[in-house]
């Protein structure tokens, strides 16, 4: 995924590695510069004017160098940045991508609130990998060696204290970077289960309110944030311990050098002068491979949480669809019979099957309705029309075609289903309407909405069809919201229209118009309806009964309430309640 998408950018990943190791370079040849100066000016073979124009020769080679560092530090992160961007925009765009192929079944496996933290969190810790890596990391190797090279060659009697050096700070930080790594892996877990309370909490605000629950919220959240607390402070006290670990490592380093170079000044003159540059430089050296080797460690920590974000996002692109298609099927119209062979459901983990072996045959134009009592499996059956989920056992046909041999663009244009929440998205009304057919004209738009019964408060608002819909329909009442659900679906005029209890929020004048519409409209038209009363169903051509994921009765309602004890006691029920 990774590797893929700077081959995508190639160019510009070049031209940052480019700049890094330019960059880097310059850093190392710095110090010979300022020891060539020293050691003239401590030197006593020179004349003041030959030492004068010496210094000078030197200072306008620091003041180009300098300046060819300062461009390429800046071409280096400003590549580094457009290339992390780049890499965080294909990564971001990959993974909604996939999650937009998921089937329900998916998005239950990760859960809703997981997907989205991996999409955002997780693909801004692999940014931010990228960016150090392109513009830290990449020049870690340049430094560590050639400091450690130039550090032995510049006062070569020495070596062993830069040897030291490395093997004290990388001790070190590998002991602290072992340490932080169990936080880091806990950080992102935490992150989810926070993300996932505040979002229950910000649905449910309703609830969370009429039933006084602010408290218990406050403390969840509170609980789960006071954990992510003490990681984040276990990181900070590490962290607060390395940085004087390593200043002490590199004092005593320092400390050594100018001691073991204050022994040869008593020895030899031309030691002493040539180590009065030397000295100095020595230390930049070592300076410079300090700042290797802890930048390294500190990468090394991050990197360790860039990991585990970059694995959660490789388990989203590497799930393979629990529902695929075929890609050589062309897309077709399908007449509007639906049958049922020998169709048994399992929802993942559950050891139950929620649907047993349910067999049935609807024809082309017939209003069918489903009825049961809640759990019954009723659902789970109309969501099995148009390939929500696929059966464990059985086939699903539609027009006679199994529906796992049609394409995805045949199951859209055939088969529309308004689910029993309805659900709106923030835009227009239009722009929710054309969800159902994306070329719908007004026309169209106005047919649909005059049989869900919408277009008498369309048609009161100022924008009427480009009226504003806030997030999840919330300007909307619930008889609305489903109303402009129904819309959506029969936009396109279905050849199978699913109505998931979708009129429950209706009052029984509007659930009568709008049966008596699709009556009329939609006479051509396949109507499925899931109902919980069965005055939505009474007049339907059958009725299908269900009892604990079983079929135990289908017929027409006067046939039912003769002979199925099932329907008997929902209707006996029902009508007890109405008188």
């Amino acid at each position: 995924m990774i590797f893929k998408s700077i081959m995508k950018h190639k160019w510009v990943a070049l031209f940052s590695v480019f700049s890094t190791f330019i960059y880097a370079g310059v850093q190392l040849y710095q110090p010979q510069i300022m020891k060539h100066i020293m050691t003239v000016m401590s030197s006593t073979t020179y004349t003041r004017h030959q030492m004068s124009d010496k210094i000078q020769g030197y200072g306008i080679e620091l003041l180009i160098v300098a300046a060819i560092g300062i461009l390429f530090a800046i071409f280096s992160t400003l590549s580094a940045a457009r290339i992390a961007q780049e890499i965080g925009a294909d990564v971001r765009e990959q993974t909604y991508k996939k999650i937009n192929t998921f089937s329900y079944e998916n998005v239950e496996q990760f859960n809703a609130g997981n997907l989205v933290v991996r999409m955002t969190n997780d693909v801004t810790q692999v940014q931010n990998l990228m960016m150090m890596i392109f513009q830290i990391l990449l020049r870690i190797p340049v430094l560590l060696i050639g400091g450690v090279i130039l550090s032995i060659t510049t006062m070569p009697r020495l070596w062993w204290i830069t040897v030291l050096l490395i093997v004290l700070i990388v001790a070190v930080t590998a002991v602290l970077m072992g340490q932080m790594g169990p936080h880091f892996m806990a950080f992102q877990k935490l992150t989810d289960r926070i993300n996932a309370i505040a979002k229950q909490n910000l649905r449910g605000a309703r609830v969370v309110k009429s039933f006084v629950q602010e408290k218990n919220q406050i403390g969840a959240f509170d609980q789960t944030s006071d954990e992510l607390y003490d990681h984040n402070w276990a990181v900070g006290k590490i962290f607060s311990a390395m940085i004087p670990l390593f200043t002490i490592i590199a004092q005593g380093a320092i400390w050594l050098a100018i001691y073991f170079v204050s022994t040869f000044v008593t020895n030899s003159q031309t030691i002493a002068q040539d180590s009065i540059g030397g000295i100095a430089t020595f230390m930049t050296y070592m300076g410079m491979i300090m700042f290797a080797i802890i930048m390294g460690g500190m990468i090394s920590m991050f990197a360790s949480r860039g990991m585990v974000s970059i694995g959660r996002i490789n388990e989203v692109l590497n799930t393979k669809p629990a529902m695929t298609f075929d890609e050589n099927a062309k897309d077709e119209s399908l007449k509007g019979s639906v049958r049922f062979d020998h169709v048994s459901f399992n929802y993942p983990n559950d050891e139950e099957p929620t649907l047993k072996d349910i067999s049935f045959e609807i024809q082309p134009g017939q209003m069918v309705g489903i009825v049961g009592a809640t759990g019954a499996g009723k659902s789970t059956l109309a969501q099995l029309i148009p390939r929500l989920f696929d059966p464990t056992k059985g086939t699903v046909y539609v027009g006679e075609k199994d529906l796992k041999t049609v394409s995805r663009g045949t199951l859209k244009s055939n088969i529309s289903i308004v689910l029993q929440k309805a659900i709106l998205f923030s835009g227009t009304i239009a722009g929710n309407i054309k969800q159902g057919k994306a070329d719908a004209t007004e026309d169209e738009m106005t047919r649909a909405a005059q049989i869900a019964q919408a277009a008498e408060f369309i048609t009161t608002k100022d924008g009427q069809y480009e009226s504003e819909v806030e997030e999840r329909g919330n300007n909307f009442s619930g008889g609305q919201k489903q109303r402009l659900s129904i819309t959506r679906g029969v936009v396109k005029n279905p050849n199978v229209l699913i109505l998931d209890d979708s009129t429950s929020a209706l009052d029984a004048k509007s659930e009568k118009l709008v049966q008596e519409a699709l009556n009329k409209d939609l006479k051509d038209t396949t109507t499925i309806i899931i109902a919980q009363k069965i005055s939505s169903v009474v007049h339907a051509d059958n009725i299908l009964v269900l009892d604990q994921g079983k079929l135990v009765g289908q017929g027409t309602h006067h046939e039912l309430v003769a002979s199925n004890k099932i329907y008997q006691e929902i209707y006996e029920t029902q009508k007890a309640q109405e008188d």
